[in-house]
Formats: C-alpha cells, structure tokens, sequence
C-alpha cells in the first residue's frame, strides 16, 4: 500500500512520535510510507528510515490556511495514495476540503485517528468524518459516541497507542558511559532513588501536584524527584514558577529540572517510579506505557487513558486523584522494594500497526 500521513509538525510529542514509528514499520513491511507535515526535528530521522517527508504548511490556523486547499488537492491525488491518514483537526480540515467530498471511487480512503479530547464542536467533529475512525483509547471512544451522535459507530475502532518494544523493554540498561556523563551533569541524583515525572511543561499535566507530592517525602533522604520535559519559549514562565513553588516548599534539593532527552529510554532505566499526575482525563498517556515497557512501575491518578493501560498491566498503581497522601505513600513503597512490571500486548508498536492495517484495509475493501 501506499500512505499518507497527515498532521501539522514534526517537533517532539506523543502523535509526532508515533506517527514516525508507525511509518518505520510500514516501510519494514514494504508499504510506501509518506508524510505531510510543516517539517521539525523529526523529520529528518524520519527520511533516515525511508519514509518520504512532503513540507506543505497544514498547521496555522488561520482562515488564511485555506488558499492552500487548491494545492493540496492536487499534491494529494498526484500522489496517488491508497490511504490517506490524518491524526490532527487542521488537517483533517485540509484534505477533506481538498479530497474528501470527491466520490470514494475518484480518492484514496481517509482514515482519521482521534489523537486527543477535543472540545465539542463542529470544528473537532472533522475528526469523525473518515471513511474509518480510529480511537486511541477506550476513554476517547466513549468521547467520540457522546459527543458526536451523528458519527456511524460501526466505522469507529479502538486501536491502542503502541510503543516499541525494541527500543523501550525490560531488559534495556543505560550504558557507563552515558551513565557516567547525565551523573556528571546531575550529580544530587546520582545514588538517590530517581522518581521521574515526564512530560511537556504545560499547566494541566500536573507538575505542581507532583512537587506537592514530593515535598511529602522531603524527609526521605533517599528519594528525589526529576521533572523531564521540553519547555516550550512560551512557557518559560510556568517553569519558573515551578522552580519557585519547589523553594516555597523547601524541595530544591530534591528536584531537577531537565528538558526533554533523545533517548529517554534510559533515563527510564535509571528511575525507581515513574508519575503522571494529569489534571484533566489524557486520552491516552504514551510516557506511562513507556515506562511500563521499561519495565518501570508507575503511579498515576485513575482517570482517563493511563487508568486504563495500568488497569491492564500495574493496577497498583492507581491513586485516587488529588490524594497526595496516597500517592506519597505508594511513592515510598515502591522504592523500597522492587516490583513486578510488564506490558500487555495491547499497548505494543507491533500490535497498533497490524490493527492499523487492518483497518486500512478494511476502507479499501468497503
């Protein structure tokens, strides 16, 4: 088959992360693998793996973005594509005016992946209008049959985010050498018993409730936690008042700010727990599975998409949202002992792309 991928930019994030490793896959199965996308740091390893990257600006939203439907079109039906999949609601905007209202017999298919819990309005519902829908979480399909009672449910499946198992696993250790260079870098962390908290620095994925959970376990000498996560320009403003709330609650020592790292696989290896402490139901949560894969038990507030990949591999730990106590507790136990981790099948890279396929072929067929 031959795919298109769309989706605004390749910078760091969850979908643009996935979206490049579902495309290593697809090549390694001798599909023809192709992306559209403004470009970003990912591309390039995208093009090192043997997908085809097409730069086209399907990321501003701006009622300007729509002269650029016309070109579109015909970039799209050039490329004469079996499978045209969008994973965000500005392109799926895009394709659907440039192709999407053609008869099925003059287009590709356009398969459609709800990334996210938009807000509830015709612009999100663009996502539903694929000749198949993809749910990535049991959390984002009861999103989508509620909030769209319009959608046809039997064209919506849900096909879990995956993580590579090649790169993420239990076996996976950092080597001395890098060992020996973060240590050097981040020395209070060397010998401690790391919690780590990943995740982009952005208000509600629940930085402030971590540190609030940490400062619980001040006393512990043992304990430190590490906040990891790239820091947007126009963020910089949230990370200095983290760094401030860290000193009102007497934790500098404790915490180290990181930003987001290439191969963070092994700072997964270096950690005893890892948090994701999110304010608001996440569709999914790719770090938790990550860490799980890692081999890594994770404490998480049970709600939304990490509720469910822990229900499925480490229910220990669920915590009862807002309940610092609990969470610090759970904490502390866990990092004094070890624990018994392993990720189900559903969550693997491997199991997402064969029911991706799946479903891909199941638009050709209909």
């Amino acid at each position: 088959m031959k795919i298109v991928q769309v989706l605004p930019a390749l910078n760091s994030g969850g979908v643009e992360r996935g979206t490049v490793e579902f495309a290593r896959y697809l090549v390694d199965q001798g599909h023809q693998s192709m992306v559209i996308s403004a470009g970003g740091s990912l591309a390039s390893q995208l093009e090192q793996q043997g997908s085809r990257h097409i730069a086209f600006p399907v990321h501003k939203k701006n009622l300007f973005s729509l002269r650029h439907v016309i070109p579109l079109s015909k970039l799209l039906l050039n490329l004469e594509a079996d499978i045209i999949h969008v994973r965000s609601r500005l392109p799926a905007w895009l394709v659907w005016l440039a192709v999407g209202r053609k008869p099925r017999s003059q287009r590709p298919a356009l398969i459609s992946t709800f990334h996210g819990l938009y807000s509830k309005n015709r612009y999100s519902e663009i996502m539903a209008c694929g000749d198949q829908v993809i749910a990535i979480s049991q959390c984002v399909y009861d999103y989508i049959v509620d909030s769209y009672p319009r959608v046809d449910k039997q064209k919506v499946s849900i096909v879990h985010r995956g993580v590579d198992t090649g790169i993420f696993h239990s076996a996976v250790q950092a080597n001395d050498e890098w060992k020996m260079a973060f240590f050097a870098q981040h020395t209070e962390l060397a010998g401690k018993n790391i919690v780590l908290f990943p995740g982009r620095l952005t208000v509600w994925k629940g930085h402030k409730d971590f540190l609030t959970i940490m400062a619980l376990l001040k006393n512990d000498d043992k304990i430190v936690g590490l906040i990891a996560g790239h820091v947007d320009p126009q963020k910089e403003h949230y990370l200095a008042e983290l760094q401030r709330l860290a000193d009102q609650l007497g934790i500098n020592h404790k915490i180290r700010f990181i930003d987001a790292v290439p191969d963070v696989e092994n700072v997964y290896a270096l950690s005893k727990v890892v948090c994701n402490f999110s304010l608001r139901p996440e569709p999914f949560g790719r770090t938790v599975i990550e860490a799980l894969a890692c081999g890594i038990p994770v404490v998480a507030y049970d709600t939304g998409g990490p509720s469910e990949s822990l229900r499925a591999c480490f229910t220990e730990g669920l915590i009862k949202p807002s309940d610092y106590q609990q969470a610090a507790d759970k904490i502390r136990a866990l990092c004094q002992r070890s624990s018994s981790v392993q990720l189900s099948k559903l969550f693997t890279l491997d199991h997402q792309a064969q029911k991706t396929l799946d479903i891909y072929q199941r638009a050709l067929n209909d």
